[in-house]
């Protein structure tokens, strides 16, 4: 049982909680690359783990991400002249480089060394994939830059997107791990999708599931069995990497899909979905779904990170597509029926109230590594999934004969193969 004290153990993600310590430890995706599309830009407010900080790329093209907030008398920089390698707040004219470091304090002569003494919190970052990254931990304690395989691939091989979801990380990210869900939520909907159409959709409508759960050293991975035919089970395979990706099990030729559900505060989250394929480019077929919203992608509110279908507008139901099985739950889209379900359950979840049965076996595992990596965080110890070899991974879907063991049949399906194609169904 979760009690109320775990729950918010697991929850609550600012300075000082225990997540929070342990979130600060992994490089966490911070913002799109292209919403800094170029030098002496305008900055950009971002929040992370309670947060509030701003964003800039500098006249050398070097990203900063530090404390939103002027040393002075605190207004926020997002109001800042980008320029000359700084941001210059408008109010009194003080200047901080990608740093954080005060550069500038006009009203003080350069001998009284004043603006020295001046430095806002700043995070270091990296650009990978399309995506800038942040570490807000220990500098002495930085691990080595995130090695998952949708970064390292070309630009034409894979698409990003980000959506804000207004619920807690962990409900999210559960969502993500709970493969049994799909075949009723998403039971009309896959066959519909062009991005899941295959004859793995049609067996995972099956809803005789049965789960397996394997640790791993960067997180586990869930095996979920559905009779085939002839003896055969249909296994999809997810995996969970330390402390919030996600790699769905792709079907058919399909791209491999994956998500990293990172805090925003403790009441919101951002999805962050990465769509790639490992030996081909991306169809223009392709691009024009996710672009337009299919698959994990969402459609946004121009201008926004918000979906269009959103909690404001009743996520759109439409109660005749729900009767008439057009739709399992009512709500379009398959990103966007996850995200309904998940915040409809609160801004967090009381997890005390649950009654959990064995489909749950990889949310109730993830709660467990959670809560032992934040104790050893907290202690100074090395959390699990710092490793980059452990990102080194994909998810699969397999048919196996009735005998086989999913993790022994699939062990080479589940890494990361240059050349080869996706295993799945």
């Amino acid at each position: 049982m979760t009690t109320r004290e775990l729950n918010a153990f697991l929850t609550l993600t600012g300075p000082g909680t225990p997540m929070g310590t342990l979130f600060r430890r992994y490089w966490i995706p911070a913002l799109m690359s292209s919403e800094l599309p170029e030098p002496d830009c305008p900055p950009v407010r971002v929040k992370l783990l309670s947060e509030r900080l701003i964003a800039f790329r500098d006249s050398q093209g070097r990203v900063g991400l530090m404390d939103e907030f002027c040393a002075h008398r605190g207004v926020s920089l997002w109001f800042a002249r980008n320029e000359e390698n700084g941001l210059r707040c408008p109010y009194h004219g003080w200047k901080y480089d990608v740093t954080g470091q005060c550069v500038d304090v006009p009203s003080e002569p350069i001998e009284s060394s004043f603006c020295g003494k001046i430095k806002l919190t700043s995070y270091e970052c990296v650009e990978l994939g399309d995506v800038i990254w942040a570490y807000m931990g220990p500098p002495e304690l930085k691990p080595p830059r995130p090695n998952f395989e949708w970064c390292a691939v070309s630009r034409e091989q894979r698409f990003v997107s980000k959506r804000t979801q207004e619920c807690n990380w962990l409900q999210a990210m559960e969502g993500g791990i709970d493969s049994a869900h799909v075949s009723f939520l998403h039971r009309f909907d896959l066959k519909n999708d062009s991005l899941h159409v295959s004859k793995g959709a049609e067996l995972t409508a099956k809803t005789d599931v049965a789960f397996e759960v394997i640790e791993t050293e960067g997180g586990m991975v869930i095996g979920v069995r559905r009779p085939a035919q002839d003896g055969h089970y249909y296994w999809r395979i997810t995996q969970w990497i330390m402390p919030f990706h996600t790699m769905i099990p792709p079907y058919g030729d399909n791209a491999l899909n994956g998500h990293a559900w990172v805090p925003i505060d403790d009441e919101n989250c951002w999805s962050w979905c990465f769509t790639h394929h490992p030996t081909r480019a991306l169809t223009d077929h392709e691009l024009h779904v996710m672009s337009n919203g299919g698959g994990i992608h969402v459609s946004l509110v121009p201008g926004s990170f918000r979906p269009v279908i959103n909690k404001d507008n009743d996520y759109l139901m439409d109660r005749a597509a729900q009767k008439t099985n057009k739709t399992y739950c009512g709500v379009k889209t398959i990103a966007m029926q996850d995200a309904a379900i998940q915040e409809s359950m609160g801004p967090i979840q009381d997890r005390s109230k649950e009654n959990l049965t064995s489909t749950d076996n990889g949310v109730i595992m993830a709660r467990i590594r959670l809560r032992k990596a934040a104790l050893a965080a907290q202690q100074g110890r090395e959390p699990d999934g710092l490793d980059p070899a452990t990102h080194a991974v994909r998810s699969a879907s397999i048919v196996l004969p009735a005998s086989a063991s999913f993790h022994e049949a699939a062990a080479e399906a589940l890494k990361v193969r240059e050349g080869a194609e996706p295993t799945s169904v």
